[in-house]
């Protein structure tokens, strides 16, 4: 089995329940192919006394057949029947199992939970009892429950009102691999790119790890995306339809709200978003929302005017926003080599700087620390202002509001070239300061700071106006 990469504080907290002395009821979620199962299993291939894994067909027979594999796994001994008929009798079962286990800790493992709990299967009340009544009163027991479907896992689990109310011990939501993570993966697996294509190739499906698997060593960014993205077999070629069907019961409404934030660069409110979709202004929608939120798809940013009213919901699943901007477009065409024509057309410009963009604000922690604040107390947000009284209408692509009386307006530019700032660009940067700070009537300072690929190039214009330049290789760093 490949190593683990990255997962620290995953690793920690994992670990850290395994070594204890209280019996620990751990849930584990994440968007598909995240790599929530690999880590379980890379930490306790040795220490595993069961292990179960849902089936994707929702049929009560299908999951307790598969029960029925895994205990005669686990223990071999004759009185464990290869069939049982509920879920009651299957936990009785894996009792029996783990108390024949000669081993320290035992490590009960269930993944994509979501697909064992079939409809009036009754596994969650077993599940329950199993714990209430006998687990949780073992101090060698971890039990570990994994699953894709995050809205399942929070609305079942996590915020359970039943009998498992508040017992979960501990929770980890899997997140996509950040920069400093995805070179490291890839250098283990002997793929070794400069930065830049680094960053397109994440700008296109983001940390996920089952995605940088494929890559091969010897090719290039822009051979990778078209192999992936535009030939018919290419792992992203169909990826976007299975994607959210296996996260989601019904996900027509989820891939509204997907598709109407992909058409808006700077992202929408949740009034924005209602109009938009013709959804209704109801809890349903928030729990959509809070759906696509907990399984990394979208992200919720507070302007710089700090009403909760005002929030916005920006697109920030890189593979979602680059199917829909061009794959799901494109797969009419029968040339070879798509994304290299189309990498090269003024569109791919404007929507890489959108993609770096959200990279900048995902990575906002490598950003605090070139600035030397990564210690401070930050809000991170955008700013937006359309034209009213005697003020053009401007935009803040990133801004860092300090806790020591300093605010960062954040210009971040993706080229392939240090980047100039020339007379007219000057004059701009100073404008949006002045019309910024007359709007907010901040008493704070006010420092320029760009964040581009590979710098800025230092010239009349640039001295005395830009207080910070921070370059690529700083979104790098290690968390």
């Amino acid at each position: 089995m490949e190593r683990l990469i990255g997962r620290e504080k995953e690793i920690k907290i994992l670990t850290e329940a395994c070594q204890g002395n209280e019996p620990q009821f751990l849930a584990v979620y994440g968007r598909r192919r995240v790599g929530k199962t690999f880590l379980i299993k890379s930490l306790f291939a040795e220490l595993m006394t069961f292990e179960m894994t849902g089936v994707n067909d929702r049929v009560l027979k299908t999951q307790l057949k598969s029960f029925s594999i895994a205990i005669k796994a686990a223990n071999d001994a004759p009185q464990f029947k290869e069939k049982t008929n509920n879920w009651f009798d299957a936990f009785q079962l894996l009792k029996a199992a783990i108390e024949q286990s000669n081993q320290q800790k035992k490590v009960v493992f269930f993944d994509e939970l979501p697909w064992i709990d079939t409809p009036k299967s009754g596994f969650l009340s077993a599940l329950e009892h199993f714990w209430n009544s006998w687990a949780a009163f073992r101090s060698d027991i971890l039990l570990i429950i994994c699953g894709s479907s995050a809205s399942w896992m929070i609305r079942k689990i996590i915020n359970n009102k039943g009998g498992l109310y508040n017992r979960i011990t501990g929770r980890i939501r899997l997140l996509p691999f950040n920069l400093y993570e995805t070179e490291q993966y890839l250098n283990a697996r002997n793929v070794f790119l400069d930065r830049y294509q680094i960053v397109e190739l994440y700008m296109v499906m983001g940390g996920i790890p089952h995605y940088l698997k494929h890559i091969k060593m010897g090719q290039s960014a822009t051979q990778t995306i078209d192999t992936f993205c535009f030939e018919k077999d290419g792992i992203l070629y169909n990826e976007f339809t299975h994607l959210y069907q296996a996260l989601f019961d019904s996900p027509d409404k989820h891939l509204s709200i997907i598709t109407a934030l992909a058409s808006k660069r700077k992202g929408l409110t949740r009034l924005e978003l209602l109009q938009a979709t013709g959804l209704l202004n109801a809890g349903s929608t928030t729990r959509i929302l809070e759906e696509l939120e907990e399984s990394s798809f979208i992200e919720k940013y507070m302007p710089m005017s700090q009403k909760i009213t005002d929030n916005v919901y920006r697109l920030t699943d890189y593979y979602s926003f680059f199917y829909l901007k061009y794959i799901q477009n494109n797969k009419i065409r029968k040339a070879e080599s798509v994304w290299q024509l189309l990498s090269a057309t003024p569109s791919w410009h404007a929507w890489s700087g959108y993609a770096f963009e959200n990279i900048c604000l995902q990575h906002s922690y490598q950003i605090k620390k070139a600035l030397g604040i990564n210690g401070m107390y930050a809000l991170i947000g955008n700013w937006q202002l359309r034209g009213q009284d005697n003020l053009e209408g401007t935009q803040i692509d990133m801004l860092i509001d300090r806790a020591d009386k300093i605010i960062n307006v954040c210009e971040i530019k993706f080229t392939d070239t240090t980047f100039d700032i020339d007379k007219a660009y000057a004059d701009n940067l100073r404008k949006k300061k002045e019309i910024f700070k007359a709007t907010t009537k901040t008493k704070k300072s006010v420092f320029i700071t760009m964040i581009t690929t590979y710098g800025i190039n230092q010239n009349k214009y640039s001295i005395g106006l830009v207080q910070n330049d921070i370059t690529l290789d700083a979104l790098f760093e290690r968390s």
